[in-house]
């Protein structure tokens, strides 16, 4: 099974994350099949790049996102929604 979820790579107090798709017996930080995005969540507002079109893709194609990674789809797309 494949799981879209986060890999932390901040450092000791400052985290940034990479969002992947990986096998979900892969650890956190280890082996990944592709990156789709990072989250930074030590700016304010946090800042949440993803590339919609990929993550919908992997999502149509069996992957799972975690329930962090759902919210930051929707957050996404939200921003997304009122650049248009």
């Amino acid at each position: 099974m494949v799981k879209i979820r986060l890999k932390r790579i901040g450092a000791k107090g400052q985290p940034f994350y990479r969002v992947i798709v990986a096998d979900i017996r892969s650890p956190r930080n280890g082996r990944f099949i592709e990156q789709v995005g990072t989250y930074d969540p030590t700016k304010e507002p946090s800042v949440i790049k993803l590339d919609l079109e990929k993550v919908d893709e992997w999502i149509k194609n069996g992957a799972q996102p975690t329930e962090t990674v759902k919210k930051l789809i929707e957050t996404a797309r939200k921003a997304e929604n009122k650049a248009e």
